[in-house]
């Protein structure tokens, strides 16, 4: 069969690219045609925009807590640099589609593809505000009645609702039109129910599907250099209380800290960075992200996806919540694999007993057992 995967946008996020990735192979290794519909956000009109940027200049000199500055925003060619090592992973391992900036782009990829089967899932893709096409996750553009509907690992991202009751007026029904609905964290089953009105089981998200040796080899592949460290701090959102906290295990443990971002992070990153200092705001390499949890000795996280592979290369870790980013997602999988108190929250960094120990033996047991279970059930999905 021919399928086409919706996800959030192939760009600079390791997890994101990795679970895109890994739901492809599995389809794959089934023996059925595989790309993923990809997408950006639409060109905005460049008026109104730039108004707004204005607005928001003014409003973030006078009430800078309520209105942050807004990052500075990158042309088509300085991100072309940013993300050409990420791109180069995109471009090696992913199969896709040229970018839909649109609704119409939608409904025409839709045709040319001519897909059996479309799978939307994960990363996130249900969650409002990290999705300019929220409708079209829930295949609003899709007019072939014959096209089967599977939602794999769907998240919200959190267990709140965030929807506006506009958007739960369109998605609900287009949810009911689903064969098959799955969702990423357990708490998804609730808002399913109560808010789209349909019945959802919980799975792994994608990149559990895969085993360490299938990303092992993919860094052999790359010929990835080895790490220059031996704790990886992998910090989306860093400051002096998770700085603080990373140089306490270090210490205690006499590790050497190494992260795997820009030196210029994305959240921080000024005009005058990007003008001035680009290279210092290249991604490294998808692979230069995995060797670091292959190499590292202990991993320090505020990233679902960090806790993830941490877990899949057995790391002695700690995930730091990330409230804003949604809770429910750690919370949810640390549950299946009885690891809830790798969770940390920053009051309670200076408390931790980082000498805890993990056992291994039955996590893997628990994540084999989850891993063959969600693939037979895509898999048996697919063939109804």
């Amino acid at each position: 069969m021919k399928i086409g995967i919706l996800t959030q946008p192939l760009h600079a996020n390791y997890g994101g690219l990795l679970q895109n990735y890994a739901l492809q192979q599995v389809l794959l290794r089934a023996g059925h045609q595989v790309e993923t519909i990809d997408w950006f956000y639409p060109s905005a009109n460049t008026l109104r925009e730039r108004l707004y940027r204005i607005k928001r200049k003014v409003l973030s000199v006078f009430f800078p807590d309520k209105y942050p500055k807004l990052r500075y925003k990158i042309t088509e060619e300085e991100r072309m640099v940013i993300q050409r090592n990420t791109n180069h992973f995109i471009s090696s391992y992913i199969n896709h589609t040229e970018k839909v900036r649109s609704k119409e782009g939608f409904i025409a990829k839709a045709k040319e593809g001519n897909y059996d089967v479309y799978v939307v899932g994960s990363d996130q893709c249900w969650r409002p505000r990290y999705n300019s096409f929220l409708s079209s996750m829930f295949l609003d553009f899709v007019k072939d009645e014959k096209a089967k509907r599977i939602a794999y690992a769907a998240s919200f991202g959190t267990d709140q609702w965030e929807f506006t009751p506009m958007q739960t007026e369109i998605c609900a029904p287009l949810a009911r039109q689903f064969d098959f609905v799955s969702v990423r964290e357990d708490s998804g089953i609730k808002l399913c129910k109560e808010h789209l009105g349909v019945d959802a089981i919980h799975v792994l998200d994608p990149t559990l599907l895969l085993t360490k040796e299938d990303y092992i080899r993919l860094i052999e592949a790359e010929k990835e250099p080895k790490a220059q460290g031996t704790l990886f701090n992998y910090i989306l959102d860093p400051d002096a209380i998770k700085s603080a906290f990373i140089k306490k295990v270090a210490k205690e443990k006499g590790l050497t800290t190494f992260q795997v971002l820009p030196r210029c992070q994305e959240e921080t990153r000024t005009k005058q960075d990007v003008k001035n200092h680009i290279e210092d705001c290249v991604f490294p390499g998808v692979t230069s992200w995995l060797r670091a949890f292959m190499d590292a000795e202990m991993t320090i996280v505020d990233s679902f996806h960090g806790m993830v592979f941490s877990i899949i290369f057995n790391k002695p870790f700690w995930v730091i919540g990330n409230v804003n980013r949604g809770m429910s997602r750690f919370t949810s999988l640390l549950k299946v694999f009885h690891l809830e108190d790798r969770l940390l929250e920053a009051n309670q960094l200076q408390e931790v007993d980082i000498d805890r120990p993990i056992d291994w033996q039955s996590v893997n047991s628990i994540v084999e057992q989850k891993r063959n279970e969600c693939i037979n059930l895509l898999l048996t999905e697919l063939s109804k």
